[in-house]
């Protein structure tokens, strides 16, 4: 039930930012790398974090995490702070060519030695910085009103 509640205010928040690149004219024609197949698809994630040691994991997201997955060819398409059911979460939504691409990507993001690195360090001084994750894998339906929501 938590997770649904979860899922569904995200997804408003989704369709919220279609409807206005579609509405205001933000939508941008797809790149040559996206094949006119729709192959395109998007991941949503959501991390819970504690209030007690927020302040570090958004230092280390932004300024260590976001880095080091542009280098493997992440490409964010925006990031919210969601409070729900008395809990503080980072929602964030990827794009990617397609799953096998998302999948790769992670696998070399995850043993990225920088990486395991950092989040050791910043355990040891902040302690655990993320809780529950939530990772939902996003197709564009044949009747979406754009088929890339990032530029």
């Amino acid at each position: 039930m938590m997770y649904t509640k979860t899922f569904l205010r995200v997804a408003l928040v989704v369709v919220f930012i279609v409807v206005m690149n579609t509405t205001i004219g933000l939508s941008q024609p797809a790149s040559k790398e996206v094949k006119a197949t729709g192959n395109v698809i998007h991941q949503l994630r959501i991390y819970e974090i504690f209030d007690s040691n927020k302040t570090a994991f958004h230092e280390r997201f932004r300024d260590h995490a976001m880095r080091i997955m542009a280098r493997y060819g992440f490409k964010i398409v925006a990031t919210w702070e969601s409070r729900h059911d008395n809990r503080t979460e980072l929602v964030y939504l990827l794009e990617w060519s397609n799953a096998e691409t998302m999948k790769r990507q992670w696998a070399a993001f995850m043993a990225d030695r920088e990486w395991a690195e950092i989040k050791k360090v910043t355990a040891e001084a902040h302690g655990r910085l993320v809780g529950n994750i939530e990772d939902r894998t996003l197709v564009l339906t044949d009747y979406s009103p754009s088929r890339r929501l990032a530029n």
